[in-house]
């Protein structure tokens, strides 16, 4: 009997981190490669196992992670994500679902990534429907520093220093497309980073050493010193998980948007 052929198929997923050890299958753990596998496995009939645009961590949310999988060839995407959102978990849903020619690779075709961390500056942040998606920040913050520190963190360089581990084979350059502070319509502000690559933690390090800074902990002049190598300096403790969306990965050079993912891309 003939194998049965099989189609790549390019989804999109999205998913409230609060419920799952990460992105990556740990034994013994929920982990949302683990939950999406079993979903997948269940309706190919046989194991699958899939590609993501990048790994999350614990509490981390995701609105436009993009996951590569192949499946039997019956499966059309459309009829794919109806029939995978009607047996996956309530935290975890499939937003699109489309054709990938063979060669599509979700983490290596990749060019960029884009991700949005939310800073609560109302007292409504604090609301039980709002902070677990948030980091909501009691003091007043300096709206100009933050944009300042952004700014200088464009562009071509080090983030070791803002990085808890890296890939030295890779060394710790990054390309940072888009930093900038905009107003987060839910209750504070949003920061908006689009780079080629990414280091472990290295978002929520840059938030919560801008945070640290705009409100008056520490040197402004701290945020580019970190950028050295050399510098010597530590930076703040990390921002909370559970402000940092995954919000877009970017494959051809026409996607890349200039401001960055838009709370339209968020929930």
């Amino acid at each position: 009997m003939a194998s049965e052929t099989r189609r790549r198929i390019r989804l999109t997923i999205q998913y409230d981190g609060a419920g799952f050890h990460g992105w990556q299958v740990q034994p013994g753990l929920r982990t949302v490669q683990g939950e999406l596998e079993s979903a997948l496995s269940r309706l190919a009939d046989r194991p699958v196992t899939v590609t993501a645009a990048g790994r999350t961590d614990a509490g981390v949310h995701a609105t436009g992670q993009v996951v590569g999988v192949e499946m039997p060839d019956r499966w059309t995407p459309a009829a794919l994500r109806k029939s995978l959102n009607a047996v996956l978990p309530g935290d975890l849903w499939a937003a699109a679902a489309e054709s990938a020619p063979p060669t599509f690779h979700a983490r290596y075709g990749a060019i960029a990534r884009g991700y949005v961390y939310r800073i609560g500056t109302w007292e409504s942040a604090r609301s039980p429907f709002r902070r677990r998606w948030c980091w909501p920040v009691r003091d007043p913050l300096d709206r100009g520093i933050l944009e300042e520190t952004a700014e200088r963190v464009r562009g071509e360089h080090s983030f070791h220093g803002y990085a808890r581990s890296g890939q030295p084979e890779r060394g710790y350059r990054c390309t940072v497309h888009v930093a900038r502070w905009v107003d987060w319509p839910g209750g504070g502000l949003e920061f908006r980073i689009v780079a080629n690559r990414f280091l472990h933690h290295m978002v929520r390090y840059l938030v919560g050493t801008m945070v640290d800074v705009a409100r008056g902990r520490r040197p402004e002049g701290d945020v580019v010193a970190l950028l050295d190598e050399g510098s010597g300096l530590e930076t703040s403790p990390p921002a909370p998980a559970e402000g940092l969306f995954l919000a877009r990965v970017y494959y051809t050079p026409n996607e890349l948007n200039p401001e960055g993912p838009s709370h339209e891309d968020l929930p």
